[in-house]
């Protein structure tokens, strides 16, 4: 099922001037050469890590980490992190914005991501993320045995998940409800009296004078668009990760409870950081 967030109509497209035209290519070869060589990279040092550790990865997620931090400075996007990271097993879910989130949220932590199976087939994206590790599952109830099967394996290796439980990006100016399915695995018998699940706050402040929504990737935007955009924005703004205390699956009573609990303190980090000027969301 379609669960792509369409909100309101994004701002028009800024026109493309010389500067902006030699800002691409400044920032954009770089980019290749820094994404497309960490790649590389990453998997020839695959080739020995993959027959030495298994499924477990100790190497390569600080070359994605590496890539990551100065994918977003070549950029220009300042990033800021809050609270403490968990590392180690266990799980985190964030609100979603943007497929800038990708280079944020692995530049501030090693983590894996979980996402839908389509990814996998897209192309050029798709094959980046299976290379760096990401889970693919279906947002499905009935797979929900499949999946914590799928979780606890990956945990087992030591890895940490992270999740968006609103299954869609928005404008970046709000933190729509979090969806209840994925955290139905949570709750199978070998994972819940051991799982942490830490929330996560991603907040975009846009550059000055430019839409607050300047870093929102929603509804219809295709990705290739806003990506020129952020190459040929002669400024950029910066984003706040901010990281809260984790919370044991054990002590809820089953995934709603849970999800409510991960999204109000999503949601209490977003809001703290706008001072109540971000709107919110709160029907379900």
């Amino acid at each position: 099922m379609n669960t792509t967030w369409f909100g309101d109509a994004p701002p028009p497209a800024p026109r493309l001037t010389a500067l902006g035209c030699l800002l691409i290519l400044l920032r954009g070869l770089p980019l290749a050469v820094l994404v497309f060589g960490g790649l590389a990279l990453l998997l020839l040092v695959r080739l020995i890590e993959r027959p030495v550790f298994g499924i477990a990865r100790p190497v390569t997620p600080y070359i994605t980490v590496f890539v990551c931090r100065m994918a977003l400075r070549i950029i220009g996007v300042t990033l800021r992190v809050k609270g403490e990271p968990a590392h180690g097993p266990g799980a985190a879910v964030a609100n979603h914005a943007s497929w800038l989130d990708i280079f944020v949220l692995n530049a501030s932590n090693r983590i894996y991501f979980v996402s839908k199976s389509e990814v996998a087939g897209w192309p050029g994206i798709g094959w980046l993320a299976r290379a760096t590790g990401t889970v693919f599952i279906e947002r499905n109830r009935a797979q929900a045995a499949a999946q914590a099967a799928l979780f606890k394996e990956r945990l087992s290796a030591g890895h940490r998940l992270l999740f968006f439980p609103e299954g869609t990006s928005s404008d970046g100016q709000r933190v729509l409800p979090f969806k209840t399915t994925l955290f139905a695995a949570f709750f199978a018998a070998e994972l819940r009296e051991t799982l942490e699940i830490q929330p996560v706050s991603v907040i975009y402040d846009a550059p000055t004078q430019a839409d607050s929504r300047f870093y929102g990737w929603w509804g219809d935007m295709d990705f290739g668009s806003h990506f020129l955009k952020m190459l040929a924005s002669p400024r950029h703004g910066r984003v706040t990760v901010v990281y809260d205390t984790p919370l044991q699956a054990r002590a809820f009573a089953d995934r709603k409870a849970l999800a409510a609990a991960c999204e109000a303190r999503v949601r209490a980090g977003f809001e703290a950081k706008g001072q109540g000027a971000r709107k919110s969301v709160e029907e379900r």
